[in-house]
């Protein structure tokens, strides 16, 4: 457990050090300012290097401590639950393309939250599903005129 308490902002400080570099690969702008494209990476990358270093501190802190919300992962259902919803995640992904944008989150966030609330509660898992992807849909496709699948 110690290895993961420290290897995960590890890991992130890591991921963040390598976008940062890349970030200063991105071409310089004709237009305007030449480095306005470099600006919000190189500004992400450094906000999330200075929060992973927080992390490893804060887990260096308290790594002698016990942490039961670790072990609640191994309890319950909660396995399951992240199973079944990276499943319906692959899922989604594979029709997305032929079913199109507003089919496949439908079913997709229908079975994700019939599998989560149950049928008892399938009024709201429909209401919720439905409202849910037309918003989204009609936001992207009419408002902002971003074409989806």
């Amino acid at each position: 457990m110690k290895a993961v308490k420290i290897g995960m902002p590890l890991l992130m400080i890591i991921i963040a050090g390598v976008f940062l570099i890349s970030s200063f690969a991105i071409p310089k702008a004709n237009l305007g300012n030449p480095n306005g494209p470099l600006y919000f990476p190189i500004g992400l990358s450094i906000f999330m290097l200075v929060l992973s270093i927080i992390y490893l501190f804060n887990e260096l802190k308290t790594l002698h401590e016990h942490n039961g919300k670790i072990q609640g992962l191994f309890e319950g259902r909660t396995l399951k639950l992240i199973a079944v919803t990276i499943a319906l995640g692959v899922i989604y992904a594979f029709i997305f393309e032929p079913f199109g944008f507003l089919v496949s989150t439908i079913i997709f966030l229908g079975c994700l939250l019939f599998y989560v609330n149950g049928w008892k509660k399938w009024k709201a898992n429909i209401i919720v599903t439905v409202s849910f992807s037309f918003i989204t849909w009609y936001g992207f496709s009419e408002l902002l005129g971003v074409s989806l699948p």
